[in-house]
């Protein structure tokens, strides 16, 4: 049989007469050269025995070539039955370890042991990722509330705001739903609602009770400090944390209508357990209105020593005869810097927005009819959000 491919190869090669014959040499050379006088035929069988060896010579040399067989490596320890990568393969063969007897392609291209079925190698489209709506900002303040009163969008812009608290100068919150972390604070509004009725539906509605509104005001509760004082007995009767009566300006003043009232209930020995107030600016720079308002918050707690609920304010000038609002940019800016403020000062337990409702008369409002905000609504939303 031909093991090689040509002369010159190295290998033997059939000749004519069916026997090998060295390569590069044809049959007659194989045999050597001929010799007048001698007689040929006795050489035929040495010439057979020696083709014979040289066959076997060549076979058993060639051997370690056969296919099936593994070569070992230079610097390899391979011996009887180790077994060694070829060197002609792009990669390497699969490896397989303990009982597995499949190896499973992983998607970086190498294989690993695995008795499972073998996965597709394409990469699983990326799974979609829902983006859950955000939380009320300003969600994270105990101290930023808001004032209401009922109009279409309240609903959609209570639950957006993003307060811990609310009122509508009521006893009860009426059709308004809290949303959820809200809770509604109910007021005694005048002297007309001191009575067993609304008293026993402010005591159930919360913990806290708002005082009378602005009764330094004759269009507001419009009381004196006397007539407030005999009433307050029934007020502190619902055991419930108990604010003073919000006046509506001079809150700081000696001798005016808070600091006679709050003379008279330590006198009576009743109880105010926080103090109540409103402010309205008429200077439209926010740097200066923040400065002004804070001078006030601190000459108030100065005076008294108790926290602060601070259940109106917003930039409004009632100078001239009639209110007159900053544009809601403006509004915007003061709203943030306020708020900020506000929320600096340990003394100031709350703080309320006028108000939320910015329907047609409302100057300050924050949202609008259908319960969308307007740049103070985003920015009073914003307010005191953790971050």
């Amino acid at each position: 049989m031909r093991v090689g491919t040509g002369a010159g190869d190295g290998f033997l090669h059939s000749g004519t007469d069916g026997r090998e014959s060295p390569a590069g040499l044809g049959p007659a050379a194989a045999r050597g050269p001929r010799r007048p006088g001698r007689r040929r035929r006795p050489w035929r069988w040495a010439r057979g025995w020696l083709g014979l060896v040289a066959a076997t010579v060549v076979v058993l040399a060639l051997a370690g070539c056969a296919p099936g067989t593994r070569v070992p490596l230079a610097g390899s320890t391979g011996g009887p039955g180790s077994a060694q990568p070829s060197t002609s393969r792009a990669a390497p063969p699969p490896t397989t370890t303990g009982p597995s007897e499949t190896a499973t392609p992983t998607l970086a291209g190498t294989l690993a042991p695995s008795a499972t079925p073998t996965p597709s190698a394409t990469p699983s489209p990326r799974p979609t990722v829902t983006v859950a709506p955000p939380r009320p900002p300003g969600a994270g303040s105990a101290r930023k509330g808001v004032s209401v009163w009922s109009f279409g969008g309240l609903q959609k812009a209570l639950s957006d705001v993003g307060v811990s608290w609310f009122y509508n100068w009521a006893a009860t919150p009426g059709a308004v739903t809290p949303p959820a972390g809200t809770r509604f604070v109910p007021m005694i509004w005048g002297a007309g609602s001191v009575n067993p009725a609304t008293l026993a539906q402010a005591a159930a509605a919360g913990d806290t009770l708002l005082g009378f509104n602005e009764p330094d005001l004759g269009g507001q509760a419009n009381m004196t400090v006397d007539q407030a004082l005999d009433l307050w007995p029934q007020l502190q009767a619902t055991g419930r944390q108990l604010g003073s009566p919000a006046v509506a300006a001079g809150g700081a003043d000696p001798g005016g209508w808070l600091d006679r009232f709050m003379a008279g209930a330590r006198q009576r020995g009743y109880r105010v357990d926080f103090i109540a107030l409103h402010w309205y600016g008429g200077d439209f720079d926010s740097t200066r209105a923040v400065g002004q308002l804070r001078s006030y918050l601190q000459a108030v707690y100065d005076r008294y020593h108790l926290p602060i609920w601070l259940t109106e304010y917003a930039l409004m000038d009632f100078s001239g005869g009639s209110a007159r609002a900053p544009s809601t940019q403006q509004q915007a800016e003061f709203v943030t810097a306020s708020t900020t403020m506000l929320e600096s000062l340990p003394f100031v337990g709350r703080y309320a927005w006028f108000a939320l409702p910015a329907t047609p008369g409302s100057l300050t409002g924050l949202y609008d009819p259908q319960g969308n905000p307007n740049p103070a609504g985003v920015a009073y939303r914003q307010a005191g959000a953790p971050n």
